[in-house]
């Protein structure tokens, strides 16, 4: 087998994709994505396909200069071997620090081409098996109690198997939603908390104490990820299980708050890791350390979330599944991927690399640029 596929062209496409409705967390309010798609092409005739999520709120990147910084990072790559992914990593990581989202979409595109170079689902290039029983939660924005208990009740008619609620603002409005959802749809469906990062220490505390008895299944991020020392008090302090999110981004800081004890589990990302690379890395890490891990989304398209699909099928320390970000969107641009059913199952096809694709006539109408 060819152990060489040169890269020949690079296109960058800005992804705009309007959200069904505003969708609001304690950060901030979401009305549509503005995405990046990579297309990496090579000699062969090999095309991979990557998406990254700026998410200003979270990652501090915007649509504008990722697709700046991926014209860098294409002439960094172009004329180079496509296959030798840890060599064009390292093209990535030192022609500029940082900007994980636009990483993201390149490295996810180079493993795509190893899939189909190969003939292999992504899953199975890191030893997998497609039989894992995938259910996806759904996620309650931050609204007034009622709104938010109809919401989770809809869903719950819709037979999702747990419901994630967003809040980050006081402890008595925080504590009033909790009540009203739990009221309103019973004790039978699991509930998890987010506060992105919306706490301070002690009302981190005071709330999931007070939280406790609605039976939270865990809480993602409560206090601003820069407090790492706060983190590990509301960990040490807190009757549910607390999960890293944006405190996580890759490796390190996984490997940085596995040593330090810091809480129960990690929220992987793809554009808060920099891809695929990373996001392996920090499941291992995990592993290693006891710890379990979550799949999340910022504002992906079925594209991304069918390559979170497959790291799912590949580690097993991953349990709880986060990806209904395609299910909020207006529009659906993707071809192939996963598929969702009943209750929120989520299908995964054995197709060859991601084995999903953007639509050519929905790219056509996005800004793009070729190098």
């Amino acid at each position: 087998m060819n152990t060489e596929l040169i890269i020949t062209k690079i296109e960058i496409y800005k992804l705009r994709i309007p959200y069904k409705q505003p969708f609001n967390i304690s950060l901030g309010t979401i009305t549509h994505t503005d995405n990046i798609v990579v297309r990496i092409h090579t000699d062969a005739g090999i095309i991979g396909t990557g998406e990254g999520s700026p998410f200003a709120f979270i990652n501090g990147e915007v649509q504008d200069a990722a697709f700046e910084i991926g014209k860098l990072l294409a002439s960094a790559l172009k004329g180079k071997n496509a296959l030798a992914i840890a060599d064009r990593w390292k093209d990535i990581d030192q022609a500029i620090a940082g900007n994980n989202t636009i990483k993201s979409a390149f490295d996810i595109a180079l493993y795509d081409i190893m899939g189909k170079h190969c003939n292999l689902p992504l899953y199975a290039l890191w030893g997998g098996n497609n039989d894992l029983d995938l259910h996806t939660d759904m996620t309650v924005g931050i609204a007034s109690p009622d709104q938010m208990a109809g919401e989770a009740v809809l869903f719950v008619k819709e037979g999702f198997p747990a419901i994630k609620v967003k809040l980050g603002t006081t402890m008595s409005e925080d504590v009033a939603r909790i009540k009203a959802i739990r009221e309103a749809i019973g004790y039978d469906i699991p509930l998890s908390i987010d506060a992105n990062q919306g706490w301070d220490v002690a009302t981190a505390i005071r709330t999931l104490k007070a939280l406790e008895k609605y039976d939270i299944k865990l809480c993602e991020e409560p206090v601003p990820a820069w407090n790492q020392a706060g983190l590990k008090q509301v960990y040490e302090n807190s009757p549910i299980s607390i999960m890293a999110d944006e405190s996580v981004f890759d490796h390190r800081d996984a490997f940085r708050l596995a040593a330090s004890q810091s809480c129960d589990s990690f929220n992987i990302k793809l554009s808060k890791s920099g891809g695929i690379t990373n996001a392996l890395k920090i499941a291992d890490i995990a592993e290693a350390a006891g710890l379990i891990c979550q799949v999340g989304c910022m504002a992906d398209s079925r594209f991304a979330l069918t390559v979170l699909a497959h790291l799912c099928m590949a580690k097993r320390n991953i349990i709880h599944y986060d990806m209904d970000s395609a299910l909020m969107l207006a529009e659906d641009p993707v071809e192939g991927g996963i598929t969702y059913g009943a209750h929120g199952k989520i299908r995964l096809e054995d197709a060859p690399g991601v084995g999903a694709e953007f639509k050519e006539e929905y790219l056509e109408k996005m800004p793009s640029v070729v190098i």
